[in-house]
C-alpha cells in the first residue's frame, strides 16, 4: 500500500475502546491507545487519581508525556511489550500495535507499583520528579495506588500483545480486501468505459463506410467543377475546390486510427483556408509547431473540433479581427499542442457541456466529425486517463486548449 495506513483506518475505534476498558477493570491497570505519533484515540481508561493530581503540575505533566513517548518509541523500536518505570517510580506498560510490519501506535497501561526486588531490572524513564512528595494530597494518591506482581503485569502485557495485534491483523487484512474490491471496481468500470468508447468508435467507423460508397461521384465533380474554375480562370474558386477535395479525401478515406501532427496539420491548414474565405478579413491564423514533433503519431482527426469551436464560437460572434493559434514543441517525453484563440470565450457551464455532449447537433457544440467530448474520449483510450484534453476560457479574453500527446505510445 502507498499511502500511510492508519489505526482508525482499519480498527473500529469505539470496539477499541470497549477492549481497553474490560482490559483496565479486568487488571486494575490504566490504559490508553496512542497513535504512531503518540496521539490519544482512545479515552483514558481507570487513570489513577495520583497521575490525574500529577498532571495538574506544568513540569510532571511534560514529564509524563515525556515518558509516555519514550515507552511507546521503544516498544515500536523492539516490536515487543516494554515495561518500565516513569519519573515519579510507578511502574508503565507499552504494548507495540503493529499490522503487516508497520507500526500504528502502542496500547500504553500501567500507572501501579510492584514488588520492590524487580524495579532495579527496569529502566527509568527521564529524570525522577521529587517534587511532588512535598504535597500532602498527591503523596496521600501515591500511597492509594495498588501493588501488583510484576509477573502478572507481565502476563498482561503479553495477552494484550496477542489481543491487540490479533485484532489489527484482521482488520488490515479487511482493509486491504476492501482497497483490493475498490480497485477491482475502478478497473472495471475503466474496461466498461473503454468497451463503450470501442462501440462508438466501430459505430462511427460503420457511418464513415456508409458515406464513401459515392464518394468516387464526388470527388470526380469536384474535380470538374476545379478544372471548370481553371478554365474561367477563378483561380482563388480552384484552390478552396481542390482544398475542400483534399480535406473530403482525408475526412472520408483516412481509415488509420493513428496519423502524424504533420499529416493532421496540413488537413487543418486546407480547414483554415476555406474558412479564411468565409469570414475574409476577420480571422487570421498561424500554425507554429516545431519540427521535432511533426513526426509524433496521434489520432486523426483530434484537431479540428478545437479549431472549429475557436471560429464559430469563439471568432465569429467576436466584434473586430480575431486569430487562432496551433503551436506544438516537444517537452521532455512529450508533445504538447496548444490551440488558442481571442475570441469571446466559453462560460463555464457551457465548457462542461461542450466536454460531456450534453449539447445537441442544433446546440452550441462542435459535434460535426469528432467531436469535441468524443476527442478527449480517444485521447483517454489511446494514451491513458492522464492524457485528458485540457480547455481554459475567460469571457471576453479567449480560449486556449492544451494537448499533450506521449512520443513513444505504450501498449
Amino acid at each position: 500500500m502507498d499511502n500511510l495506513i492508519l489505526l482508525s483506518d482499519i480498527i473500529d475505534i469505539e470496539i477499541l475502546q470497549e477492549i481497553q476498558n474490560q482490559f483496565a477493570q479486568a487488571t486494575g491497570l490504566a490504559a490508553v491507545t496512542v497513535d504512531y505519533k503518540g496521539n490519544p484515540m482512545t479515552k483514558y481508561s481507570n487513570f489513577s487519581k495520583f497521575c490525574k493530581l500529577l498532571r495538574n503540575d506544568n513540569k510532571c505533566r511534560e514529564a509524563c508525556y515525556q515518558s509516555d513517548a519514550h515507552g511507546g518509541l521503544e516498544a515500536a523500536r523492539t516490536g515487543k511489550p516494554y515495561i518500565y518505570r516513569c519519573h515519579s517510580g510507578l511502574i508503565d506498560i507499552a504494548v507495540p500495535i503493529i499490522a503487516k510490519g508497520q507500526y500504528l501506535g502502542s496500547f500504553l497501561a500501567g500507572q501501579v507499583k510492584t514488588e520492590k526486588d524487580k524495579l532495579e531490572s527496569l529502566d527509568i524513564v527521564g529524570k525522577e520528579t521529587n517534587s511532588w512528595k512535598n504535597k500532602e494530597e498527591i503523596f496521600k494518591a501515591y500511597d492509594e495506588i495498588v501493588e501488583i506482581p510484576y509477573d502478572k503485569l507481565n502476563a498482561a502485557a503479553q495477552m494484550m500483545f496477542l489481543v491487540s495485534n490479533y485484532i489489527v491483523e484482521e482488520g488490515m487484512l479487511n482493509y486491504i480486501q476492501q482497497e483490493l474490491n475498490k480497485k477491482n471496481m475502478k478497473l472495471m468500470e475503466e474496461m466498461k468505459a473503454k468497451s463503450k468508447l470501442e462501440k462508438s468508435i466501430k459505430d462511427l467507423e460503420i457511418k464513415v463506410l456508409k458515406t464513401q460508397i459515392n464518394t468516387h461521384f464526388l470527388f470526380n465533380a469536384l474535380n470538374v467543377i476545379g478544372r471548370l474554375a481553371l478554365m474561367e480562370h477563378a483561380i482563388k474558386t480552384q484552390e478552396i475546390v481542390y482544398s475542400l477535395s483534399d480535406i473530403l479525401r482525408y475526412t472520408l478515406k483516412n481509415n488509420e486510427e493513428m496519423v502524424s501532427i504533420d499529416k493532421e496539420l496540413e488537413y487543418i491548414e486546407k480547414y483554415l483556408k476555406i474558412q479564411l474565405v468565409r469570414f475574409g478579413d476577420k480571422i487570421d491564423y498561424l500554425i507554429d509547431v516545431s519540427d521535432e514533433i511533426r513526426s509524433i503519431k496521434i489520432p486523426s482527426m483530434i484537431l479540428q473540433p478545437f479549431v472549429e469551436n475557436s471560429l464559430i464560437h469563439g471568432l465569429e460572434p467576436k466584434e473586430g479581427k480575431g486569430y487562432v493559434k496551433i503551436k506544438g514543441y516537444s517537452i521532455e517525453k512529450h508533445a504538447r499542442i496548444i490551440i488558442s484563440d481571442n475570441g469571446v470565450g466559453i462560460s463555464e457551464q457551457k465548457l462542461q457541456n461542450l466536454m460531456s455532449e450534453n449539447m445537441n447537433r442544433n446546440g452550441n457544440s462542435s459535434l460535426n466529425g469528432i467531436g469535441i467530448s468524443n476527442a478527449n474520449k480517444r485521447m483517454i483510450h489511446y494514451f491513458g486517463p492522464d492524457y485528458k484534453i485540457k480547455i481554459k476560457s475567460k469571457i471576453n479574453e479567449g480560449t486556449t486548449v492544451e494537448l499533450l500527446i506521449p512520443k513513444e505510445r505504450g501498449e
